[in-house]
């Protein structure tokens, strides 16, 4: 539970942003990220690779990896709760904190948004600043407008523990596969049992022999975005990582909605005619 405290009377006021790294070191940290970056008292860093971190180093003398507050067996939840009161700590003290995540900090992410939930209840400044996540990257290697057959997003285990309506005519794209079935916020990595599970639904909508992409943004800009093509029935074999994404392309043609097209073209002919 994250608890509220007062700011103390006649102390500093301090800020708080909250702000994204981006996917590729160096290349998608934007302008007003770095400002934010340069200019805080202390950083805190939720990032995913230890070159990323290092390089965050460089660039501020005080920063803070959030990472070792993992723990084998240990509750994510836990975890991001305690990234929560680190920061909030270093804020009632009126420091100006800065949290540098990579991608965009308020995509899958439970603690940018939470800190600045408290933040602000607690009448700080708090903002966060958008960065070039994963999905961006995703549309880019993949070569996909969302506008055109439209896309939905799901983080995979939603798929399982709740009823949700898949449209087979648009793009599905689902996050943290790797982790698909994990209810208990403790594991890095679930099985092929699980995704075989996740399989046997989405042959609801889907062909077994559809084709999935495996993608993976490029974290580094030595490396090249990873990008697999197999068969649906083939993904509880594959290797994932929660790091990797699954996107299926549509199965099915868009149907036209006749009834819909001649109620549209009936309000034409009134506006023509008015």
């Amino acid at each position: 539970m994250i608890t509220t405290h007062p700011p103390s009377i006649g102390s500093r006021r301090g800020s708080l942003a909250c702000v994204g790294m981006g996917m590729t070191l160096g290349s998608h940290l934007t302008p007003l990220a770095r400002s934010h970056i340069a200019q805080a008292d202390v950083v805190f860093a939720g990032l995913s690779d230890g070159a990323v971190e290092m390089w965050l180093q460089r660039m501020h003398a005080d920063v803070r990896s959030l990472q070792p507050y993992y723990g084998e067996g240990k509750s994510r939840m836990q975890t991001y709760r305690q990234w929560v009161e680190l920061m909030m700590i270093e804020l009632r003290a009126g420091k100006r904190v800065c949290g540098v995540f990579y991608g965009h900090p308020g995509i899958f992410a439970w603690s940018p948004h939470k800190v600045i939930e408290v933040a602000r209840a607690e009448g700080f400044e708090a903002h966060m600043e958008p960065g070039i996540s994963a999905e961006d990257c995703l549309y880019a290697d993949l070569g996909i407008d969302p506008g055109r057959f439209g896309c939905q997003h799901f983080e995979a285990s939603q798929l399982l523990f709740y009823e949700r309506r898949i449209d087979p005519t648009g793009y599905l794209v689902l996050w943290q596969v790797g982790l698909v079935g994990d209810l208990s916020l403790t594991r890095f990595s679930t099985g092929s049992a699980y995704r075989q599970v996740l399989v046997d639904l989405l042959r609801r909508d889907y062909p077994l022999d559809h084709e999935v992409i495996i993608y993976r943004a490029a974290t580094l800009p030595i490396q090249a975005p990873e990008m697999r093509r197999i068969a649906l029935r083939d993904l509880p074999t594959a290797d994932l990582t929660t790091e990797h994404t699954v996107v299926l392309p549509p199965a099915a043609p868009l149907k036209p909605y006749l009834a819909m097209r001649e109620q549209l073209a009936a309000l034409d002919r009134e506006t023509i005619m008015a």
